[in-house]
């Protein structure tokens, strides 16, 4: 309707400033999820896992990373990724790319999965990973805030590993390989 009114041409430096301050513009975003100690009799331990992304809103480079191992010493377990994402739905994205084991056996993975809000709030993230060596295997990961309070928020989390194979090298055996639950609560100081 303003075309109309004042001319197309006098309208596209108005819409280019729309789009730009609304929309497809670069954001840059980083999350540490997890950073823990352990501390307990016997061996400590740490734990990471965060992750981030560069792009707009319908297409991101993200980077993971998780890990464990006890203070003192290398990680047990360590991988970072790089992931390409296009949005195939709203708060769904699917992605693309390389993983990297950085500790225990040297190797890489190529990576495809869905990362998205899942109804009543469920954040998922699932991928399927393919090795150098051939070997096929999952991740789903499922978590949810439940807020008690507006500041006082219980998350619980599932983790499960699954393998196509037995994977002799890592200890792995065909199907589900590992599952972890837990729970955090956490108080929000700052909304």
């Amino acid at each position: 309707a303003a075309d109309a009114i004042w001319g197309e041409q006098a309208m596209a430096a108005s819409r280019e400033e729309l789009r730009r301050s609304h929309g497809d513009f670069p954001v840059f975003w980083f999350q540490g999820d997890r950073l823990e100690a352990q501390v307990r009799t016997g061996a400590n331990l740490y734990l990471w896992d965060v992750q981030g992304y560069y792009g707009g809103p319908t297409e991101r480079l993200w980077f993971k990373s998780e890990g464990e191992g006890e203070f003192g010493s290398s990680p047990e377990d360590a991988e970072v990724q790089a992931l390409h994402a296009k949005a195939f739905a709203p708060f769904w994205d699917v992605q693309a790319g390389l993983r990297h084991d950085i500790a225990g056996p040297d190797t890489t993975h190529a990576v495809i999965g869905v990362q998205g809000l899942a109804p009543y709030m469920f954040e998922i993230d699932a991928a399927l990973f393919l090795s150098h060596r051939g070997d096929v295997t999952a991740r789903i990961k499922a978590e949810v805030d439940q807020r008690i309070t507006q500041r006082l928020i219980l998350q619980p989390r599932v983790e499960a590993n699954l393998s196509a194979q037995d994977i002799p090298l890592l200890g792995v055996g065909a199907g589900l390989d590992q599952i972890e639950m837990g729970a955090r609560l956490r108080y929000e100081l700052r909304r």
